[in-house]
């Protein structure tokens, strides 16, 4: 049997609390782009074929990143020490991808990023038996409440959802094991190595039904919009998975919260939406619990270095 392949580095130790929070920050920035890549797709829907956004997606993402990061910049590139895990971590994504541009059809955008909120439960779920990253009970009450503002963002039972909600939340599993591979590639291949295998595999797959649906775009702010789902998406992964170098996914997880903030703010800037009240203190909850995690972390590390001190 051929031998397991031995990591690159060592990922920083589960009591690293300073490391952790680095790892929030950056899954902080990597939501913002998420959240300007959903807005724009959501507006390019209404002016192209969703699997031709979704080719774009990728297509411009992986163009881009090759400007910079190609076999010439970056010895060994497509080199993966864990090929199988790269290529399902890249399929993972793209069928989150396609499964989200295609609610964002019939599904307001604040709608489809609360149902993504049961991301951080699909993570809880499987990153223990996965990736053996079990989550205290402060932190499950911390997701617990997190879910509990988005629920107050879309007040269910208010109107009725498009069926393409479910549809939604298969596509948040899916983004939970994106997640859960991420973590699991991060000691072993490269970032570079990763986001272009991201872009590589969604842009293949896309282009198979392109010629039956593309349409020529003439119009300079759709060929922007194209340019900018790929663009966003490039930076928003590439701070994603340098995230997990730094913290256990069930660590990220309850930070998904923060993307109704930014989606809230994006909307209203490209669609002119404005929050409701409703948005306004769910999205006050999800802060709130976002804010006791990073203490949290804070009183992890004063506590770790007390008694690191006490040993001595």
């Amino acid at each position: 049997m051929p031998s397991e392949p031995r990591p690159l580095r060592e990922l920083p130790a589960p009591g690293d609390a300073r490391a952790r929070i680095i790892g929030i920050a950056l899954m902080c920035c990597a939501l913002f782009c998420f959240a300007i890549l959903d807005t724009t797709a959501k507006w390019l829907t209404g002016h192209l074929p969703t699997l031709q956004v979704v080719w774009a997606r990728y297509a411009s993402h992986f163009f881009i990143g090759f400007l910079f990061v190609n076999p010439w910049t970056v010895k060994g590139l497509f080199e993966t020490r864990r090929p199988w895990l790269q290529l399902g971590r890249s399929a993972l994504l793209f069928l989150s991808t396609a499964i989200n541009f295609i609610a964002l059809n019939y599904l307001q955008l604040d709608e489809t990023t609360a149902i993504m909120f049961t991301t951080p439960f699909f993570i809880a779920l499987f990153a223990g038996p996965i990736l053996g990253e079990w989550i205290g009970w402060r932190r499950w009450i911390a997701i617990l409440i997190g879910f509990a503002g988005a629920l107050v963002v879309i007040r269910p039972g208010a109107g009725a959802l498009h069926p393409t909600a479910f549809l939604s939340l298969a596509g948040a599993c899916c983004y939970a094991l994106y997640n859960i591979s991420t973590r699991a590639l991060a000691p072993y291949d490269s970032t570079q190595t990763t986001i272009t295998y991201s872009a590589l595999v969604g842009v293949l797959v896309a282009s198979i039904p392109l010629p039956w649906v593309w349409q020529t775009p003439t119009e300079p702010l759709v060929i922007g919009g194209m340019v900018t789902v790929g663009l966003f998406g490039l930076i928003g992964h590439t701070f994603l998975i340098v995230a997990h170098r730094y913290a256990p996914a069930g660590v990220l997880a309850p930070f998904i919260y923060f993307q109704i903030v930014w989606v809230s703010a994006t909307s209203f800037a490209v669609f002119g939406h404005l929050p409701h009240f409703w948005t306004v203190i769910g999205a006050l909850i999800v802060i709130a619990s976002g804010l006791y995690l990073l203490y949290r972390e804070k009183k992890m590390k004063a506590e770790a270095s007390l008694e690191a001190q006490t040993d001595k």
